[in-house]
C-alpha cells in the first residue's frame, strides 16, 4: 500500500482493477475522449460562430454553459485517465481511491432555453457521462459490497496475509 493510502480502500483493490478492466469500463473510456475532442470542436470552431451572434444575456449563459461544461468533462476524462492508469498497472488502485483523484460531484443546473440547440445537446450528453462516472466511480470506491463468500473472504485474507 502507496503511503497516504487508507486501509480500506485496499480492501477494495480488487473491485477497482475489475471496474476498471471491464467492458463498460472500455466503452466510457472511449466515449468520454470522443466527447472531450468533440467539445473542443465545437466550442473553437461553430460555437465560438454561433456565440457571436447571440445576444448580450444569451452570451453570458454561453459563456457560463461552456465553462460548467468543459469543468465536468476535465473532471471525467481525468477520472477516467486515473482508472486506465489503475487498469493498466501504471498506478495502484489505493492511490486512485484517494479523494484528490475522486470524481466532485456536481449539481445539476437548468440550461437556458437562450443557448444554441448544439451546445444543449452537447452539455447533456455530458451530463450523462458524467453520472455513469459518477455510478463508476461509487460502486468502485463507495459502495458496500454485498456479503461476502465465506470462501473468498478466506481466501482475500491469505492473500494479504502473504502479500508482505
Amino acid at each position: 500500500m502507496t503511503s497516504g493510502a487508507r486501509p480500506a480502500y485496499a480492501a477494495r483493490a480488487g473491485i477497482v482493477l475489475d471496474q476498471a478492466a471491464a467492458e463498460l469500463f472500455e466503452r466510457t473510456y472511449r466515449e468520454g475522449m470522443e466527447l472531450v475532442a468533440e467539445a473542443s470542436s465545437y466550442l473553437d470552431g461553430a460555437g465560438r460562430l454561433e456565440a457571436r451572434r447571440l445576444s448580450r444575456e444569451a452570451a453570458a449563459d454561453y459563456v457560463a454553459e461552456s465553462m460548467r461544461l468543459t469543468t465536468r468533462l476535465m473532471q471525467v476524462s481525468s477520472w477516467l485517465l486515473v482508472q486506465k492508469s489503475v487498469r493498466d498497472g501504471e498506478t495502484p488502485p489505493e492511490t486512485a481511491a484517494q479523494p484528490r483523484y475522486r470524481l466532485a460531484s456536481h449539481a445539476a443546473t437548468r440550461l437556458s432555453p437562450r443557448l444554441p440547440e448544439t451546445l444543449v445537446m452537447l452539455s447533456r450528453r455530458i451530463d450523462r457521462l458524467f453520472e455513469r462516472v459518477s455510478r463508476m466511480d461509487r460502486q468502485m470506491y463507495v459502495e458496500v459490497e454485498a456479503p461476502a463468500n465465506p470462501v473468498a473472504s478466506q481466501l482475500d485474507r491469505l492473500r494479504s496475509a502473504f502479500a508482505g
